[in-house]
């Protein structure tokens, strides 16, 4: 028999793909399953979108290895700058400080691969996106957990970190709008972000997948807009979550000019690049698509409103954060995570994410999405009230 490599198997299963298993499992069994478990958009792509897909892949050139490669077409890169500028007030050099990507997750995996030595220390959130931690591991760094906590609006405190763990750490991951709580940065944090991984020496790499998807008002944000925060780090961004794009992948990493050259270093050995009619594709999406955020945020504000209704009824009544399309919710009294997920499961057919899942700092919380069809939100919803009734 064949051994994989050690470094695998300090890898827990991926969350999704345990999910997916288990659905499958139950679906096959003849349960009727709604899983509120997973973000992925279900309406579709706009059609100006996918109408330029098919016509630019109708061009023959386009069928070769893509422009440029592992960098992005420049027009992409140019757009990307164009939407930084408008969106964020962030302005980027496309030639040197814009990477095209197959989704924003390849990034976290490459910026280790450009950043960290094994043996040295990155920074994460607990609870946090699983896939940090895998990146960390894979290349052979040190994962260390920073908690973020309700009564400190999800931020980590820099303050709280031991000296000698900053004087190993290399690098930093951080996500807001956050997943898995929604919570979301201010401008007064990136500033004291920026300070801290100056002082420490720290790369920061920010994932920004959620950063148009916000409610009640809350400011679209990037942290490459705090002074001086390109001198520390790089931001990942896609086009999954405001275009309905998740299955496309293509998404990008913008800023410190050093960190994307090393990045485009491990890129240009590891793929070649995103398939020019996907590019294309991106590109109007970036320049003519807006109103499709517009769109889904008030798809995805009225189903919050039902959810945070429905809670309310069965005894949760909580204030939720103001990011991304999933409610991180609190368990009821004296039920943990891991039982209120199997309760929804076995009494309701529900799935979601447990917030164990997401570290140790989740447990006392579950994650639900959004991204269902409304038909099937409703169903759901009344399972669950059902079920607690």
């Amino acid at each position: 028999m064949l051994q994989i490599a050690d470094r695998l198997t300090k890898i827990p299963p991926y969350l999704f793909m345990e999910l997916r298993k288990k659905i499958a499992k139950a679906r096959a069994d003849g349960v009727d399953v709604i899983s509120l478990a997973i973000g992925d958009p279900v309406e579709p792509t706009p059609d100006s979108i996918i109408d330029e897909l098919c016509r630019t892949a109708r061009d023959p050139e386009n069928h070769r290895y893509p422009t440029d490669e592992e960098k992005g077409m420049f027009a992409f890169r140019q757009e990307v700058a164009r939407w930084y500028d408008t969106r964020y007030g962030v302005k980027l050099d496309p030639a040197t400080e814009i990477l095209g990507l197959i989704g924003s997750k390849e990034g976290c995996h490459h910026f280790v691969m450009a950043r960290i030595n094994p043996g040295d220390i990155v920074l994460m959130t607990d609870p946090g996106y699983p896939a940090y931690r895998a990146s960390i591991l894979m290349g052979g760094g040190i994962p260390y957990n920073v908690p973020i906590r309700p009564e400190n609006d999800y931020l980590p405190l820099f303050e709280e970190i031991p000296a000698e763990i900053l004087k190993k750490a290399r690098g930093m991951f951080l996500n807001y709008p956050n997943n898995p709580t929604g919570a979301c940065a201010t401008r007064e944090f990136f500033d004291r972000l920026v300070a801290f991984a100056k002082a420490n020496d720290i790369a920061v790499c920010y994932d920004n997948p959620y950063s148009e998807v916000v409610f009640d008002g809350q400011e679209r944000l990037s942290f490459l807009a705090a002074d001086g925060a390109k001198e520390v780090g790089v931001e990942l961004n896609s086009l999954s979550k405001p275009y309905n794009m998740t299955g496309w992948r293509i998404g990008m990493a913008v800023g410190n000019p050093e960190l994307i050259a090393a990045i485009s270093k491990v890129k240009e050995n590891t793929d070649s690049g995103i398939f020019n009619a996907i590019q294309y594709a991106g590109i109007q999406a970036l320049r003519e698509e807006s109103g499709n955020i517009d769109r889904m945020m008030a798809i995805y504000g009225r189903r919050r409103e039902r959810v945070l209704a429905t809670l309310k009824k069965i005894g949760i009544d909580f204030n939720p954060p103001k990011g991304t399309f999933y409610l991180w919710v609190p368990t009821p009294k004296g039920m943990g995570s891991l039982a209120f997920t199997n309760r929804l499961f076995e009494t309701a057919a529900v799935v979601v994410a447990s917030g164990t899942a997401y570290g140790q700092y989740g447990e006392g919380f579950i994650r639900i999405s959004l991204t269902v069809p409304d038909a099937r939100l409703e169903e759901a919803l009344a399972r669950i009230e059902k079920a607690f009734a």
